[in-house]
């Protein structure tokens, strides 16, 4: 039997390392006035000593806090990210046995600064069949290790961050949160790309594993962005007999400020409708979008209907819509 679904708690978390962008200055040729001109960041933070997992762990035991449970309650764990700890297990596998989620089952998504619309996407088909009543959705990146420091083009963008929500199906109804979605990619694998991992040429002693660091096509990014996704964000809405008028708040993947300021545009939207952390948090890639949902869900009043909207590496790019009019906030 199908459940309606219902977000029952949200939570972040971002390490206490505060980069400036004073700080990157002295790494490489850039400055405080360029960054922020260029992205709107001011400060971003980077995660020392601590790995993705880690991150996971804190948003983890905050949402299990919130919602009053204890991690065998959990059915799901879901870890949208680009820099997992390890290639196998995955990040989630990790996530779980540090919780100690002893009857849940664990994966992880990839789908870049989009991982946490797929991935939330994903764990809600699982809890509306009816077969698992929890799962934790959660996004985290660890940026800072996959950057090349001496690539001011990219480098200057990223933090390092954690979001999540814990989802639950309801035989009620009116419960009902998820009203809307579109998933979708452009296949291009070469606009973004990290951690590849080159094939042998030979069989050889000295070979050992390698990888490369992040890379981003910057100008291809933004134009890819406002080609296509206000045209991706209206089409979804007119699926559901809505315009972007109708929206209370969208919460973007959190790329760059002028970007964000461009799509309010070109949707005809005030910007004062798009929540964004992008400023002192950075580009926290798949993490971005629910560090912005919990800090809408962590303020006092209620906004109906909110669109969250990623795009990222693949090129993957998607949006869900949802009806937060009847999330309890227990804050």
């Amino acid at each position: 039997m199908k459940k309606a679904v219902k977000i029952i708690a949200s939570a972040h978390y971002v390490p206490e390392h505060i980069v400036t962008n004073d700080d990157l200055s002295q790494l490489m040729e850039t400055s405080d006035e360029w960054i922020q001109t260029h992205t709107g960041i001011k400060t971003r933070h980077f995660a020392i000593g601590e790995n993705t997992s880690d991150m996971c762990v804190k948003v983890a035991d905050k949402l299990l806090s919130e919602a009053q449970l204890s991690a065998t309650d959990l059915d799901l764990i879901i870890v949208a990210t680009i820099t997992p700890d390890s290639l196998t297990p995955s990040t989630a596998a990790r996530v779980q046995q540090k919780v100690g989620a002893a009857k849940a089952f664990s994966f992880d998504v990839s789908a870049a600064c989009a991982g946490f619309v797929f991935a939330l996407s994903t764990a809600e088909k699982f809890i509306r069949n009816g077969n698992y009543k929890r799962a934790l959705v959660i996004a985290a990146e660890t940026n800072s290790k996959m950057m090349d420091f001496k690539d001011r083009t990219s480098t200057v963008f990223f933090g390092d961050g954690a979001g999540g929500v814990l989802i639950e199906g309801s035989q009620d109804s009116a419960d009902e949160m998820f009203i809307a979605e579109k998933l979708e990619t452009r296949a291009d694998a070469e606009v973004i790309h990290s951690g590849r991992i080159p094939p042998l040429d030979r069989v050889a002693a000295e070979n050992y594993p390698s990888i490369d660091a992040f890379y981003q096509d910057g100008h291809a990014v933004f134009d890819f962005v406002t080609a296509v996704i206000p045209e991706h964000i209206e089409k979804l809405l007119h699926s559901a007999y809505l315009t972007p008028q109708n929206l209370d708040l969208l919460i973007p993947h959190q790329a760059n400020l002028r970007l964000i300021e461009r799509i309010a545009k070109q949707l005809r939207l005030p910007l004062s409708k798009f929540v964004t952390n992008i400023e002192n948090n950075g580009n926290t890639s798949s993490a971005g979008i629910p560090i912005g949902l919990d800090m809408v869900l962590k303020q006092h009043g209620q906004h109906k209907l909110v669109l969250l909207t990623g795009f990222g590496a693949g090129l993957a790019y998607g949006s869900i819509l949802l009806d937060l009019s009847h999330f309890r906030n227990e804050g």
